[in-house]
């Protein structure tokens, strides 16, 4: 797949993060296809369907070859805490996405958040049914998605060769996190394509900063609150800047951005026809630079990152 450098991350579109009006969420998936986005990611778990269900709204009537779509199994409710990554679950799941979606074929078809998954299920299950849906033409093409970076290479090693084509991973390259970055040679001498996803951190690096429920510790937030008043004090943005970064790796395919807002949509395409502000850039990363990789894990226990926390308080 030749997909665009930002991509439309379609969590949005389930109420993920608030309450959306469906017509506004419809009109942002047509902004984003009319801007250059040919690549749309989205979950059963988004909305508990409700995602899948608008973003089928919003792609009837649009030609199928205007766009690529990656949908995932796995993960049906991280609040439930329903995973379920059976072969016989996997293949229901896909079915009832693709009547929702509207489509014949998903193109890319992920594992999600294989850091709640019993490993073994993943290899002995999940996978082949997967490959044997590639074979059936349903799916195009195989990912894995998660937050913790080690849980890759433990599938990717003892999985079938060629098996697993993209990784998904979020959080952690971003301004204050850009950990990924060491793990993407790895990736590339394999010929597997990466997604980045959440470039402003879950909420971290904006104005309106973290909800509630997010699990990063208070030297991290206060810290990139802190970076977030130094761009406004300098006229900047902090997402703008945070977007930019995000896009700017060579090694990574996409960037994955999400909004069920169409103005939000306008200015993240604006943002990569604007060069970044190197000087801002500098000064930020200075800013974050005590918390600079400490990050937060989650998922069964045997899966999870070693947490590294700030040396000194941010």
């Amino acid at each position: 797949m030749h997909v665009s450098r930002l991509s439309f991350g379609a969590s949005s579109l389930g109420g993920v993060f608030h309450a959306i009006r469906v017509d506004e969420g419809i009109e942002t998936v047509h902004i984003a296809l009319d801007g250059g986005i040919n690549f749309i990611d989205v979950s059963p778990a988004y909305g508990e369907t409700l995602a899948e269900t608008n973003l089928g709204l919003a792609l009837r009537g649009v030609r199928r070859d205007r766009y690529h779509l990656a949908t995932k199994i796995g993960s049906y409710s991280e609040a439930r805490g329903d995973y379920d990554y059976s072969g016989e679950r996997t293949r229901r799941s896909i079915e009832a996405s693709l009547k929702r979606l509207g489509v014949d074929f998903i193109d890319l078809i992920q594992c999600h958040d294989i850091e709640f998954a019993d490993h073994e299920v993943l290899l002995r299950e999940t996978l082949p049914t997967l490959a044997a849906l590639k074979a059936e033409g349903i799916v195009r093409h195989i990912g894995i998605t998660g937050l913790p970076l080690n849980v890759f290479a433990k599938v990717i090693e003892r999985a079938a060769p060629g098996i697993v084509e993209t990784i998904l991973s979020f959080c952690h390259f971003e301004l204050n996190d850009t950990s990924l970055e060491a793990r993407l040679p790895y990736f590339k001498q394999r010929g597997i394509g990466v997604i980045n996803a959440s470039p402003t951190g879950m909420g971290l690096l904006t104005e309106r900063g973290v909800p509630a429920w997010h699990p990063a510790s208070p030297e991290i937030v206060v810290a990139c609150q802190r970076a977030a008043q130094h761009c406004r004090a300098r006229g900047g943005d902090i997402t703008q800047l945070a977007v930019q970064f995000a896009c700017s790796h060579a090694d990574i395919a996409t960037t994955l951005v999400g909004t069920a807002l169409p103005e939000n949509m306008r200015r993240n395409l604006a943002y990569l026809k604007t060069p970044i502000e190197q000087t801002l850039l500098a000064e930020v990363r200075e800013i974050l630079s005590p918390i600079q990789n400490c990050n937060f894990t989650r998922g069964r226990p045997e899966h999870r990152d070693p947490l590294l926390m700030p040396a000194v308080a941010a």
